[in-house]
């Protein structure tokens, strides 16, 4: 155990955001990197960008069966990874199927990867052409218990552009998430229009909301690399990573989060 761990309040876990290359040269010493990262912080939790193991499937139109399955498989390796980094629980999404292809939601921990919700909502335009690589999930937003060091985790997962859907965010909120998960692959210049929205998922679910997203080196041909970031349950934002602080950990209250449901605008009842 961490001086960390052993100093941290019984209510409360350190999860760590952090934004990654997606595949290529430079993953693996940027892995190398967070790793290091998690021991010297002693994080719990550990949240990934959306499919970070592959270069970004979607920045072209053209569907390549051998492409994605090469990210299928690279996914597949790198899952029996991630104890690697020292963590409880890691949170990511990752490309699975053949036929019907998805993006999906897992979460890992000590006993191994489980599947979460496929993506719903999928953009289709100029770097982002999801809808035309991968399909649609339904709609399954539950939350998901972890135990961590004796102590329950409640969280939900929102892939990307599921976070402006601001109805899954307040159900999650409603079903006792104390956190909720964005990994992302966005632009940097979209940075403050994703702290906005990670903090009024924050707001309207009384629950603390972390981001992390991919990030080329770079500009990039895409300029990915958004910020990933970490905002609190009354939407003050604790932490953005950048490139030269390319992970951050917070300490999230558990505590605070369940309290923070019984606030105002939380506690307004639908009807």
């Amino acid at each position: 155990m961490t001086e960390s761990q052993s100093s941290r309040s019984q209510s409360s876990i350190r999860a760590t955001v952090c934004q990654l290359p997606p595949g290529g040269p430079d993953f693996e010493a940027a892995w190398r990197g967070l790793c290091s990262h998690v021991a010297d912080q002693g994080s719990d939790l550990v949240l990934l960008p959306e499919m970070p193991f592959h270069e970004w499937l979607a920045r072209t139109a053209d569907v390549d069966a051998e492409r994605w399955g090469d990210a299928v498989e690279a996914h597949d390796r790198w899952l029996a990874r991630l104890g690697e980094l020292g963590a409880s629980v890691v949170v990511g999404s990752r490309p699975v199927g053949d036929r019907e292809r998805r993006n999906r939601a897992f979460v890992w921990t000590l006993a191994g990867p489980r599947d979460l919700h496929d993506k719903v909502y999928l953009p289709n335009e100029d770097g982002f052409w999801e809808a035309t690589w991968y399909d649609r999930g339904e709609p399954a937003y539950e939350v998901t218990t972890v135990s961590i060091g004796g102590r329950e985790l409640q969280f939900g997962v929102l892939l990307c552009t599921e976070l402006w859907f601001l109805e899954h965010a307040r159900a999650y909120g409603r079903g006792g998430a104390q956190l909720l998960l964005v990994p992302r692959a966005t632009p940097r210049s979209t940075l403050q229009k994703w702290i906005v929205g990670g903090k009024a998922a924050a707001v309207v679910s009384g629950a603390y909301t972390l981001s992390a997203s991919c990030a080329e080196p770079g500009s990039g041909e895409l300029d990915l690399g958004g910020g990933s970031l970490a905002v609190n349950p009354d939407g003050e934002l604790l932490g953005a990573t950048s490139e030269s602080e390319p992970w951050i950990t917070i300490e999230i209250d558990l505590e605070a989060a369940n309290r923070a449901k019984e606030t105002y605008p939380r506690y307004v009842p639908e009807a």
